[in-house]
């Protein structure tokens, strides 16, 4: 680092999880960059075992598959590793704040590691980003359309310039689709084993499965027959319609059924 003062170590961190809830998903790579206020560099990585199967989806985006976290640490195999490691140390990292501190607080704490941010200072590179290119209406017009947006956060003005920003990155990048329904699969990729357009539930070798949670990886048939009232959990809880419709069906007894077409 040749423009940050430091006073003490910073740690660089990025993980890689089998999914995006910071509650439930487990970390499958991790790698900390420490760097002293001399300007030296220390590494701590290693793939971790999550426990737990990792969806096919996660391992599109990393690469790391069951077969690859055999036989490697656990978190809670790996924990005092990281408490060490990082130890009087500020943190950093592209999303910290919003991710990786989120999911490494989860895991400390089912490892039963004490872990805390408080007293740290914390430098969030994607907020940095954020907040030097900003990323709303006004700034995709003034990028695309070519002048600042007037009456900004009025309605007929907004949704104008809404239409002049999707004409011009419909004209400027030539590897956008050009019909609705494959924008529609650019701006919401669903991953073809989902039931639902969250991924709550998946197919698995053609059963439906419950892809988060305890019971990640378990048939509906399993869930049914050993704890129904799971079932009543995801209709009381923070879940969106549609899943709560298929958690509704199951409790009548009605499965999701994959087409063969």
């Amino acid at each position: 680092m040749t423009h940050l003062h430091l006073t003490k170590p910073i740690a660089f961190i990025d993980v890689e999880t089998t999914g995006i809830n910071t509650r439930e998903d487990r970390i499958v790579d991790i790698c900390i960059i420490k760097i002293l206020p001399n300007g030296e560099k220390e590494t701590l990585k290693s793939i971790i075992n999550p426990t737990i199967s990792i969806p096919v989806e996660s391992t599109k985006i990393h690469g790391i598959t069951d077969i690859d976290v055999q036989g490697k640490p656990t978190f809670r195999e790996f924990a005092s590793k990281v408490t060490s490691f990082i130890d009087g140390c500020d943190l950093c990292g592209f999303n910290i704040i919003g991710f990786d501190l989120g999911i490494l607080q989860s895991e400390f704490q089912r490892a039963e590691f004490s872990f805390s941010s408080e007293g740290r200072k914390i430098i969030d590179v994607m907020k940095i980003y954020h907040k030097l290119e900003p990323r709303d209406l006004n700034a995709a017009h003034l990028k695309y359309c070519g002048k600042s947006l007037e009456n900004v956060h009025k309605a007929e003005a907004d949704v104008n310039a809404t239409i002049c920003v999707l004409e011009a990155q419909l004209e400027k990048h030539n590897d956008l689709p050009r019909n609705v329904s494959e924008l529609d699969e650019f701006c919401n990729p669903k991953d073809p084993s989902w039931i639902d357009n969250e991924g709550k539930f998946a197919w698995l070798n053609g059963k439906a499965i419950i892809n988060f949670g305890k019971y990640k990886g378990k048939t509906f048939e399993f869930v049914s027959q050993n704890d129904s009232s799971y079932f009543q959990w995801i209709i009381r809880g923070d879940f969106s319609a549609e899943v709560k419709d298929i958690a509704n069906n199951a409790i009548n007894g009605k499965f999701p059924e994959k087409l063969n077409c």
